[in-house]
């Protein structure tokens, strides 16, 4: 049973994944065990080029930040289990919170993070309630959401990047999905607003 699990290694997965896993020395936090489906094949970062992101180095392709993001969070927080070559398709709730089932195997989890991509061809079943047509995407691109408010679908059940409904930005897409990570720290901290900082 793991106390998060988040679906979806782009941006906002990995980022909601590397505040998560930043938190392992907070009482709160110590114990959890969370986990990160890092499935990247139909991630639009497969194809970016960056050159108007803060902080990123001009020429930065997606593609390799996609393998970086995977390392920094092996190399920094290994207590995340990185779950590879997996593709989720499907999740349903259990008494303990949703069971996820992937294309090899079950997982429980007592929360849920969906932050794939937000193209029509998303095809995870259990979430057919919650499509909609996305609200930031011009209509012909036919790209959708997952209805919620503020990242919360419904109790446990959060969305981050643009499937939340964000523009289709790297930099959104990563501060959703950490915007969602504060969201899950604060929960575990009964109610008390959490952010984590390193500090030099």
């Amino acid at each position: 049973m793991f106390d998060a699990l988040i679906i979806g290694g782009g941006a906002a997965g990995l980022s909601c994944a590397l505040v998560l896993g930043s938190a392992k020395e907070k009482a709160f936090a110590k114990n959890k065990q969370v986990a990160i489906i890092t499935h990247q094949k139909t991630s639009h970062l497969q194809s970016a080029l960056f050159n108007n992101v803060l902080g990123l180095n001009p020429g930065t392709t997606g593609a390799s930040i996609l393998e970086s993001g995977k390392k920094q969070l092996h190399d920094l927080y290994p207590h995340v289990n990185q779950i590879e070559n997996e593709k989720v398709c499907s999740i349903s709730k259990s008494t303990g919170g949703f069971i996820v089932e992937t294309n090899k195997n079950n997982y429980e989890a007592k929360l849920v993070v969906i932050a794939v991509g937000y193209t029509n061809l998303m095809t995870i079943k259990g979430l057919e309630q919650f499509i909609e047509p996305h609200p930031r995407a011009n209509i012909e691109k036919d790209r959708i959401w997952l209805k919620n408010t503020n990242h919360l679908i419904e109790e446990n059940l959060y969305v981050a990047g643009t499937l939340a409904g964000w523009r289709s930005q790297f930099a959104i897409a990563s501060g959703s999905g950490a915007h969602v990570a504060t969201d899950i720290l604060t929960l575990w901290n009964g109610g008390k607003h959490v952010k984590v900082h390193d500090k030099i």
